[in-house]
C-alpha cells in the first residue's frame, strides 16, 4: 500500500501503539476507513490508497493469536471406553468458561454433563448428536488465549473424571458450586457466572429460583415468591375424612401405540446405552449358582396404614408408594441376616459384608432396565426413603442418573408387579448375592384364626441368593421377617434407629 506523505506521518505515529491490519476487500467497498483511537483518529480517502510492490504490504486476513486445544474425553470411571453424545450445549464459534457445560454424554450406566476447563472459543465439534465417543479422544477443539500461557500436556490431552456427583459439585475460584445440570444450563443461556449467585438450596446449592431472583435483579423484573411445602401434624381420626371409595373394576390393559412397520426387511442395530450393560451384567450373572425361594404376604395392615400417611407426605410435596416401607423392611432384615448384604470375590475365597444398605430399585425406563439405589437405607427413615425414590425416578425418567446413583448397590429389589405378574426369577446383579421380585397386590379371599373368610390385601414375593454363601434356610428366615414387619407394620418401630 501506498500512502502520501502525510498520511505516512500519522499512520507511523498510530503504529507504535497498536498493530495496523487493513483488509484489501473493505478498503475497496469502503469510501474511507477510520482508525480510532483514544487519543488519535486517523482518516483516510480511498483515492489516497495505491497498491505498490515496493512499499511496505499490510497482511489482509486476520491473525489468530490463540492457540487450538484438543479437548478429549476423560476417564469416566467403571471400565467405560465409550459414551454417545446426547446433547451439545454449544456450538462452533460459542466462547466458553471453565466449568461451563459442554455437553452430556451417556454411557452404558449413567448420563455425564461434560464441562470445560479452559476460557476459549470452541473451533471444531468432533461428534454429532448420537454418535460415539471414545475415551482419550478429541471431543472439542477450543481456541484458548496463548499470552495467559499453555496448560500442560497432561492438562491437554486429559481432563478430570467426572460423575454426575462430581460435575454438580466443581469448584469455582477457591469455593464449590453446587447445582444441577438444568441450573447450570439456564444459567449459561443467561450468561450468569454461577459463583456470583448465593444459593438458597441445602449445603448452598443454587437452584432454579436462584437464577431467576438473580435474573431479576440485573433486570429489575418481580418475581413472585415460590411456594414451600410446609409440614403439617397429622388429622385426628374423627377429623379425618373419608377417602372416597375407588373403583375396583378390573382395568383392561390397553396397548402401546407404536408404528407397525411393514417394510419387510431385517434390521441390525448396534447394542449401546443401558442394554450393553444388561448383556455384560447378565453374562456375569450366569457364573452365579441361583436358588429360589418365593412366599406370599398379606399386606391389608399396611394398605390401611399407606392411606393414613399418603395425604401427609403428599402436603410435603412427596409421593408415598409402597416401596418405601418395602425396603425398610429389607433394611432391618439385613440386620439380622447380613450374609445376604455381602459380596463375594471373583475367587471365591473372601466374603465382605457390607457397612452400608444400599439397596437398588429396578426401574423400567424409556432407556431400557436401570437399577440405582438408595444409599444408606439403616439409617434412614421411610419418609427419608420416599424423597429419595422420588429424586431416583424423576432423574431416571429424565435419563439423567448419574454414576454414583447407579453403582454401590448392595441388595435389590424389583418391583414387577407394577406392570404385573405375581411370581418372577429374578436374576441376582453382581457382586451382590441375593435380590427380590415383587409381584401385584391382589384382594384375594383368605380365612383367619377362626375360620372366617375374608378379603386379604395379597403380594407375592420371589427371592433368588447366591447358593455358594446363602443357604436355603438363611433366605427363608429372612423372608419370614421381612414378613413379619410389613404385615404387622406396627412390628417396625420396636427395631427403628
Amino acid at each position: 500500500m501506498l500512502f502520501s506523505g502525510s498520511s505516512k506521518k500519522i499512520i507511523s505515529k498510530f503504529y507504535s501503539f497498536e498493530l495496523l491490519e487493513v483488509c484489501i476487500h473493505r478498503v475497496r467497498s469502503c469510501s474511507s476507513i477510520r482508525f480510532i483511537k483514544s487519543k488519535y483518529v486517523c482518516v483516510f480517502d480511498k483515492s489516497a490508497l495505491k497498491f505498490s510492490h515496493q512499499q511496505r504490504l499490510f497482511r489482509t486476513s486476520a491473525v489468530s493469536c490463540g492457540q487450538i486445544v484438543q479437548f478429549k474425553l476423560s476417564d469416566i470411571g467403571e471400565g467405560i471406553t465409550e459414551v454417545t453424545v446426547k446433547e451439545w450445549y454449544i456450538k462452533e464459534g460459542d466462547s466458553v468458561s471453565q466449568f461451563d457445560s459442554i455437553c452430556e454424554v451417556q454411557s452404558d450406566k449413567a448420563s455425564v454433563t461434560i464441562t470445560s476447563r479452559y476460557d476459549g472459543i470452541i473451533r471444531k465439534l468432533h461428534y454429532s448428536i448420537d454418535d460415539i465417543a471414545y475415551v482419550g479422544k478429541p471431543l472439542v477443539d477450543i481456541e484458548i488465549d496463548a499470552s495467559k500461557g499453555l496448560a500442560s500436556e497432561e492438562d491437554v490431552v486429559e481432563t478430570p473424571p467426572m460423575s454426575h456427583e462430581e460435575h454438580t459439585h466443581q469448584e469455582i475460584k477457591g469455593h464449590k458450586t453446587l447445582a444441577t445440570p438444568a441450573v447450570r444450563r439456564l444459567a449459561m443461556e443467561n450468561n450468569i457466572k454461577l459463583s456470583e449467585v448465593v444459593g438458597t438450596g441445602k449445603d448452598n446449592r443454587i437452584l432454579k429460583e436462584d437464577i431467576l431472583n438473580y435474573l431479576a435483579k440485573q433486570t429489575g423484573a418481580i418475581l413472585p415468591p415460590s411456594p414451600k411445602a410446609e409440614i403439617v401434624p397429622p388429622q385426628r381420626r374423627a377429623e379425618a375424612v373419608p377417602a372416597a371409595p375407588k373403583d375396583k373394576a378390573r382395568k383392561i390393559p390397553v396397548p402401546v401405540s407404536r408404528p407397525i412397520a411393514f417394510a419387510g426387511k431385517d434390521k441390525t442395530e448396534p447394542v449401546t446405552g443401558f442394554q450393553k450393560a444388561m448383556v455384560k451384567t447378565m453374562s456375569a450373572a450366569l457364573k452365579i449358582p441361583h436358588f429360589g425361594y418365593s412366599d406370599e404376604i398379606d399386606l391389608t395392615q399396611l394398605v390401611q396404614l399407606r392411606e393414613e400417611l399418603k395425604p401427609l407426605a403428599e402436603m410435603r410435596g412427596v409421593k408415598l408408594s409402597f416401596m418405601p416401607f418395602f425396603i425398610k423392611a429389607a433394611s432391618l432384615g439385613l440386620l439380622q441376616y447380613p450374609i445376604l448384604n455381602a459380596s463375594l470375590d471373583e475367587n471365591c475365597q473372601n466374603v465382605t459384608y457390607k457397612a452400608s444398605h444400599n439397596i437398588g430399585v429396578a426401574m423400567d425406563t424409556e432407556q431400557g432396565l436401570i437399577v440405582p439405589n438408595v444409599k444408606n437405607v439403616q439409617v434412614c427413615s421411610v419418609f427419608d426413603i420416599a424423597v429419595e425414590l422420588n429424586r431416583l425416578q424423576s432423574l431416571g425418567s429424565a435419563g439423567q442418573l448419574g454414576t454414583s446413583d447407579l453403582t454401590g448397590g448392595t441388595f435389590t429389589l424389583s418391583n414387577i408387579g407394577t406392570i404385573g405378574g405375581t411370581y418372577a426369577k429374578p436374576v441376582i446383579l453382581p457382586p451382590e448375592v441375593a435380590i427380590g421380585a415383587l409381584g401385584k397386590i391382589q384382594v384375594l379371599p383368605r380365612f383367619n384364626s377362626k375360620g372366617e373368610v375374608f378379603k386379604a390385601q395379597i403380594m407375592n414375593v420371589s427371592w433368588s441368593a447366591d447358593h455358594r454363601i446363602i443357604d436355603g434356610a438363611t433366605m427363608a428366615r429372612f423372608s419370614n421377617l421381612w414378613k413379619s414387619y410389613l404385615e404387622n407394620p406396627a412390628s417396625m418401630l420396636l427395631d427403628l434407629k
